[in-house]
């Protein structure tokens, strides 16, 4: 075992974070470039020949994944006689983090984040063969899929030896025969588990635990995840991609239904603020009806609950500052400052003008939202972007919002006209204008 302050090379040992099987983790200080990172050392006894050569077969093939969701391996060799795998460190798990209750939009973010990291590799077919929630890691609330190759080797190595549980692992990969369906089962104990609180055990038989519970949040939903968790292989979608396509076509309605139960809720509770529930709900739902494509997907404000969108930085409706962005992004990353959705290949950030954050890929990716060029370097520029995310550039454009004439008094960007309060962009109070007006 490694002590704290023990020197590896240029890794210092903080403490020790996990033991397993197969390895212990520590958390450690990177002195040459200043960041923290975890070491994964392998039991010695675990470490043989054969061991080493899967290892350098698997890191090969695991390199070429390239995904914000991805964790991935920083290093991998003998420091100072120890086989150490070097990797970026989370802010925790998410077994950790279940260990609280979570909301459910965050629940149906990581559920989707998880999809979209094993989809990605299952399209460039690879089985990650060990998705649990201690192979998922935070950071800074974007759930990221760690240990790819490692949990083979281990699995391998460990059930040579005798050892190792069943736990997240799909019956026909217990018997030595995993598939891309074994990770789809995998991934769909972990969604069930973020949305039920609850854990179905083999043998899996129906009703599984926590299916009420699922039906009632939306029985499509419980359909989908108990035919992913199906005993037959063959009754599961093919891979992780069919899956997540599913799981986006439901999201809406499973976050739909779960705002109109609370609309009910507020009714019976009380007749005069049921009725303005009702009201704001039948507002809010005219609006995305007007301008869902123009500016969708939308999150809720965090204040008043009204529907937002990523670009905003200010809710129209409440006027509450959104320097910060909470909830889902339509980009498969995020910028680290303002947490908005950027692409891989920019170099900076679209909305926030925060440092530098790219690009996190060498390739160049097209995109049907691009709808416009940067006056300076004729980057391509997406609709309500304040900075062009190639030359860092203040965008002089100003937005229009399809499907309303109506423009921001100050920033003559477009607003929508008799929904907004507040002009969506600088803040603006628009209905103290109209107040003056009359």
């Amino acid at each position: 075992m490694l002590k704290a302050r023990q020197r590896l090379d240029k890794y210092r040992v903080v403490r020790r974070l996990a033991k397993g099987g197969f390895a212990e983790v520590y958390e450690a200080q990177d002195t040459v470039e200043g960041i923290r990172v975890a070491l994964k050392v392998p039991h010695r006894h675990l470490v043989t020949k054969a061991t080493l050569e899967d290892f350098r077969r698997e890191v090969r093939l695991t390199a070429r994944l390239d995904h914000p969701g991805i964790v991935p391996v920083k290093t991998a060799g003998f420091i100072d006689g120890h086989f150490v795998i070097v990797q970026p460190l989370g802010d925790r798990t998410l077994a950790e983090r279940m260990e609280r209750a979570v909301a459910l939009r965050t629940a149906l973010d990581w559920s989707q984040q998880l999809l979209e990291a094993l989809s990605y590799a299952h399209q460039e077919r690879v089985i990650h063969c060990d998705v649990k929630p201690d192979n998922l890691l935070l950071f800074n609330d974007r759930l990221r899929l760690t240990d790819f190759g490692i949990s083979k080797v281990a699995q391998r190595t460990l059930a040579a030896g005798g050892t190792g549980t069943v736990g997240y692992i799909a019956p026909e990969q217990a018997m030595g025969k995993p598939s891309l369906r074994s990770d789809v089962f995998s991934a769909g104990l972990v969604i069930w588990r973020l949305l039920t609180r609850r854990l179905p055990e083999w043998p899996y038989r129906a009703p599984l635990p926590g299916a009420d519970r699922l039906r009632r949040l939306h029985p499509e939903l419980a359909a989908l995840l108990e035919r992913t968790l199906s005993v037959n292989e063959r009754q599961r979608p093919r891979d992780a991609t069919a899956l997540l396509m599913a799981f986006r076509k439901l999201r809406p309605r499973i976050l739909g239904d779960d705002s109109r139960r609370k609309t009910l809720r507020q009714r019976n509770g009380s007749q005069a603020p049921g009725k303005r529930a009702d009201w704001k709900a039948i507002r809010h739902t005219q609006f995305r009806r007007d301008f869902g494509k123009t500016l969708g997907p939308f999150g809720e404000c965090g204040r008043c609950h009204g529907p937002v969108s990523e670009a905003m930085t200010t809710c129209p409706w409440c006027g509450n500052d959104r320097k910060r962005h909470r909830g889902a992004v339509d980009c498969p990353a995020q910028c680290p400052r303002c947490r908005r959705g950027v692409k891989l290949d920019w170099p900076s950030c679209a909305w926030c003008h925060g440092a530098a954050i790219g690009p996190l890929s060498t390739r160049s990716f097209t995109d049907r939202r691009y709808t416009g060029h940067c006056a300076h370097c004729r980057g391509d520029l997406m609709p309500f972007s304040r900075y062009c995310p190639w030359c860092r550039r203040k965008v002089q454009r100003r937005w229009l919002l399809t499907g309303s004439k109506a423009k921001c008094p100050r920033c003559s960007w477009g607003v929508a006209g008799g929904f907004w309060a507040h002009c969506a962009w600088c803040g603006r109070d628009l209905e103290a204008r109209r107040t003056r007006g009359r």
